[in-house]
């Protein structure tokens, strides 16, 4: 970065509705974000309904921090009412908005706000992560479901949970509950560019029960029905082809998985019956053994260069 460059002012947005146990720790995230060039010049917490301590905490790093606002809406209007809000308060051009359930990586909001050097980038977002334990089935179907979007958004970007982009918009239609795509929609409209940011890092919480799953994926694909039918805009995700291809190649990389695992085990297996004939019938120890010619190159490609050799 060229030092005399100016840094790049953003307002941070966060949407919450009785978030008392996440919203401290992503306050604190956003206080602890490292920053060269960017800057955070306000934090703007909209609290909708909520009926925790959430508006408690939230005042509490207030007082720490000058940059920390909360609006409150006294009931809970839904996540788009939340983002209006924010965008009638918001000072700067460039808008960050962040879910309250959420957390950022330490460097998500410099990689995410960065990429607005670019004066035809309009909208930028973070890659999702899931932080759920993936020995359950349910919440592999997370990890499963996070990395085939990963998959899709390199190829053509459906951005949420952690967005930014630029204030070219008033407000968002009442009647949108996929405020991200509907972002998406606007800014294509005006001929910007949405990016996807894979090092932008945010981390999420997918569901635990099979119940909550279906919750979750049903009223997501009623809001992107919404949007395609009243608005005309059809996110990626509802690219029926691409997604299956992304599936498939899924299912291609477990089978191969699955393949490889079974030639090494029967590999393993034959050079075991080998060892214990060598070792019981011909007595033999390999103290001076047969070398196996191909391992004795360790080619690091390229990475090993700060290496010392110890014969030096």
């Amino acid at each position: 970065m060229d030092e005399t460059a100016e840094r790049i002012k953003c307002s941070v947005g966060i949407t919450a509705h009785n978030e008392e146990a996440n919203i401290g720790r992503l306050l604190q995230g956003m206080l602890d974000q490292c920053l060269h060039e960017v800057e955070i010049a306000e934090i703007i917490v909209v609290a909708s309904g909520c009926t925790d301590n959430t508006e408690g905490i939230v005042k509490e790093f207030m007082e720490r921090d000058a940059r920390i606002k909360l609006l409150v809406q006294e009931r809970r209007e839904g996540k788009t009412s939340a983002v209006n809000l924010f965008l009638q308060h918001a000072q700067e051009d460039i808008c960050v908005v962040e879910s309250g359930d959420t957390l950022p990586r330490e460097d998500s909001v410099e990689n995410l706000v960065r990429m607005f050097r670019d004066p035809e980038v309009g909208m930028t977002g973070a890659q999702k992560v899931a932080v759920n334990a993936p020995d359950h089935i349910v919440e592999y179907f997370s990890h499963l479901r996070l990395k085939m979007e990963h998959a899709l958004c390199l190829e053509i970007p459906r951005l949420g949970e952690l967005i930014a982009f630029r204030k070219v918009f008033d407000q968002i239609p009442r009647d949108v509950a996929m405020d991200e795509a509907f972002v998406e929609a606007l800014v294509i409209q005006r001929g910007m560019q949405v990016r996807y940011a894979p090092d932008a890092v945010v981390f999420s919480m997918g569901p635990h029960t099979m119940s909550d799953f279906i919750r979750q994926r049903r009223r997501n694909y009623a809001g992107h029905l919404h949007l395609k039918r009243k608005y005309g805009y059809r996110v990626s995700s509802l690219d029926t082809p691409r997604v299956l291809r992304l599936a498939i190649g899924e299912v291609g990389g477990a089978l191969r998985l699955i393949w490889a695992f079974g030639l090494m085990a029967i590999l393993e297996a034959y050079s075991r019956t080998l060892g214990a004939y060598d070792y019981y019938v011909r007595g033999e120890k390999h103290v001076v053994w047969d070398i196996a010619w191909t391992t004795k190159k360790v080619d690091t490609g390229g990475s090993g260069e700060g290496i010392s050799s110890s014969q030096e």
